[in-house]
């Protein structure tokens, strides 16, 4: 039996795609053990024992970025996590350390090392983050999500993703779709969403021109998400949510979306041929522009930044695209050639790969 050390959390960018290959395990596996290792901060601290799994809690350690106390304090802090990783790996017998990114990975790469244990990486983004970048230079096992991701050596496997997505059949659920979120069967359908936490300029710069696209003969479904206070412009046909526990039916229901060039949210749309306009977050290391390069060039998507999300914008090229079936039909094959649904079952055969080549 295999036990798995599962490390990574933060944000749904680390702590989904870790799921979802924890999910695959204990499907293919059921007497594996599967452990996660995580902070009491971040996101993992609710998903993972809501998905039933263990979770061991280490310190948040954000890696230094100027001299100051906390980078003075760090290197024994950090001493410290690794030690109560390698005991954790030692005293429940880890065959292999697979990290995700995030404040618990860097602890976990370090300790796996230490204990003679191999460890898969997995990045999601196009631009790695800082502890992943690190990690890869002592492991041969690297997966990323999109091609030329620079980090030497690493094999794309694309992203984990849930089974709700990977087997799901948009044509055959349309119908539903749109019931389900109150909507018209026969209308063209926008779907709008800046990920969980929502994205005020994309939020407002839609949902101002509501009644334009309304007129248009566009039905549009608006996941605002937890950033911004819930902005309804009240018209009939545009349907304002607040939260979505049922993306595989937005998915289902909508003919395009316009989003927030998150990694998974890139890798779902492409890898279920939906066309998109990506709006990347303007701020951070602009990681969310690098992930939407592969749709945009094979033509499945357009870049928007947030400044241009106007009613004019709106106008001149949204209502078009949104109207212009032939045109929304070539975006959705291009979309799908620059996507993959299988990265959970490729992630995993990597890290079979590197538990095997361990053990000979």
């Amino acid at each position: 039996m295999t036990t798995y050390l599962l490390a990574g959390g933060g944000t749904a960018g680390h702590v989904n795609p870790l799921l979802a290959l924890a999910d695959l395990i204990r499907r293919e596996e059921p007497g594996a053990g599967i452990i996660v290792l995580g902070t009491r901060e971040g996101l993992e601290a609710r998903l993972v024992p809501e998905r039933g799994y263990e979770l061991v809690h280490i310190e948040r350690l954000p890696f230094p970025r100027r001299p100051n106390a906390a980078a003075l304090r760090f290197p024994v802090r950090f001493a410290r996590a690794v030690s109560q990783v390698r005991e954790l790996i030692r005293s429940r017998g880890v065959d292999v350390v697979v990290g995700f990114g995030g404040y618990a990975s860097a602890p976990a790469y370090r300790a796996a090392a230490r204990e003679g244990v191999p460890t898969v990486i997995h990045e999601a983004n196009a631009k790695p983050g800082l502890a992943n970048r690190w990690g890869a230079r002592s492991t041969p096992h690297v997966a990323v999500t999109f091609a030329g991701t620079p980090i030497a050596g690493a094999r794309v496997t694309g992203m984990p993703l849930r089974p709700e997505i990977t087997g799901l059949d948009r044509a055959a659920l349309r119908d539903e779709a749109r019931a389900h979120f109150g909507l018209d069967p026969a209308r063209s359908t926008l779907l709008v969403t800046g990920g969980s936490l929502g994205a005020r300029a994309l939020n407002r710069g839609i949902a101002g021109s509501a009644q334009m696209l309304v007129d248009a003969g566009i039905q549009v479904l608006h996941v605002w998400g937890g950033l911004t206070e819930l902005e309804d412009p009240g018209v009939p046909g545009y349907v304002v949510i607040p939260y979505c526990d049922r993306m595989d039916l937005a998915f289902a229901a909508c003919d395009l979306a316009v989003s927030r060039a998150g990694s998974t949210t890139v890798s779902e749309l492409a890898g279920l041929g939906i066309p998109a306009v990506l709006v990347p977050y303007a701020v951070g290391n602009g990681e969310q522009r690098f992930n939407a390069a592969g749709m945009v060039e094979a033509g499945g998507a357009l870049l928007v930044e947030d400044g241009e999300l106007t009613p004019q914008w709106v106008h001149d090229v949204l209502v078009p695209l949104l109207l212009d079936d032939p045109r929304l039909e070539a975006m959705s094959r291009r979309a799908r050639s620059a996507g993959a649904l299988d990265g959970t079952e490729r992630l995993l055969e990597l890290v079979r790969e590197a538990v095997g080549a361990a053990g000979t």
